[in-house]
């Protein structure tokens, strides 16, 4: 039995990683190789499949946890996941497990929440891959190299799946662990 890989493709909100989850996907296809792609229920947010903020789509099975994810890899020879933040710690065990098994796993997520802190499973994926990609988005404050996801609402829950209208990509200089609406309707900057 041959040893599979795990790479891990981590980074902030608006940085490519389903992009590039995407593209790595897509060039295993070319290789003739069969691939199954996962994300996880809760990521509703465009639909089927893993879908790119910029519209990219992969179709993808969306699966409630682990468990359902391993019983419907079947013969695939790579195993594609996005948002794997969302998933839980039983995540690392099952990466591990598929590639043991001969598989090429490529996983993508956030490296951390809004917080600033390790997010979900993935740091631990991070420890363990054979091959780890941070990528970066644009500050929307100043234009420099984003590694940050600053919310942009009023919530202080780890898990709020949402796109531009609930995060920024922020450099470190310019990110906050607090949501900014709340610090500035905490300062009285905001009306009504």
């Amino acid at each position: 039995m041959s040893v599979g890989e795990v790479k891990v493709i981590c980074g902030c909100m608006f940085s490519g990683k389903s992009e590039s989850l995407i593209r790595e996907l897509r060039r295993c296809e070319i290789a003739r190789l069969r691939v199954a792609a996962f994300k996880p229920t809760v990521d509703d947010r465009y639909g089927t499949g893993i879908v790119s903020h910029g519209g990219i789509r992969f179709r993808a099975i969306s699966v409630e946890g682990v468990g359902p994810m391993l019983d419907a890899v079947g013969l695939a020879d790579v195993v594609g996941i996005d948002e794997a933040q969302f998933f839980d710690d039983h995540l690392v065990d099952a990466v591990l497990a598929l590639s043991a098994a001969g598989k090429r796993v490529i996983v993508a997520g956030l490296d951390l929440d809004f917080r600033g802190r390790p997010f979900g499973p993935v740091p631990a994926l991070l420890a363990l891959a054979d091959h780890v990609t941070k990528v970066h988005a644009i500050c929307t404050t100043c234009g420099s190299d984003a590694s940050r996801s600053q919310r942009i609402v009023d919530s202080q829950e780890q898990v709020l799946v949402g796109a531009a209208s609930a995060y920024e990509a922020r450099c470190r200089a310019h990110w906050s662990p607090e949501p900014v609406f709340a610090r500035q309707e905490a300062a009285g900057e905001l009306d009504g």
